[in-house]
């Protein structure tokens, strides 16, 4: 495991490195789906919007609570049934930077020994704050490689004629 100085510094550098990998896009390029079944830029921020509250609130729960159960979530319903495609990318950017910003607080007033404190994932079982600062940590990194495929596949398609 990496030492927890690191871990908080990678935390606190994830929404740059998000807002990096679509800046200079067009709304219009946001929007698009140059990859036929996966979502479009927009869809991944506002994803990561939806989620990063839930992975902060899951943290919040290990630091208070004993052992507490954290519920897994579909994706893809969240998708489905919050407006992805009518969100503003940048209203979705200030909620990733302050749930960042107020859990990187609060993670650094917490003892090292904080960091083993458990819960247990409905999906994924026990999990220590640790390794549910290192998933969150990884969601964005994950869903930027997507996002850098997606701009690579804009840049390859044909221009439209006259």
């Amino acid at each position: 495991m990496l030492e927890i100085e690191t871990l908080l510094e990678n935390y606190a550098n994830g929404p740059a490195l998000l807002r990096n990998s679509f800046t200079g896009l067009t709304s219009t390029e946001l929007d698009a789906t140059p990859i036929p079944g996966k979502w479009s830029i927009r869809q991944v921020v506002c994803h990561i919007a939806d989620f990063e509250p839930v992975n902060a609130t899951r943290m919040k729960r290990i630091i208070a609570e004993d052992n507490p159960t954290l519920l897994g979530s579909d994706e893809n319903h969240f998708a489905a049934r919050l407006a992805y495609s009518q969100r503003d990318i940048e209203e979705d950017m200030v909620i990733i930077e302050l749930t960042v910003s107020q859990m990187l607080k609060i993670l650094k007033h917490c003892d090292i020994e904080d960091f083993q404190r458990t819960g247990v994932h409905s999906e994924a079982g026990p999990m220590t704050l640790e390794a549910m600062l290192e998933r969150t940590i990884n969601h964005i990194p994950h869903h930027v490689a997507f996002i850098n495929e997606k701009r690579t596949a804009l840049e390859n398609q044909p221009s439209p004629g006259p």
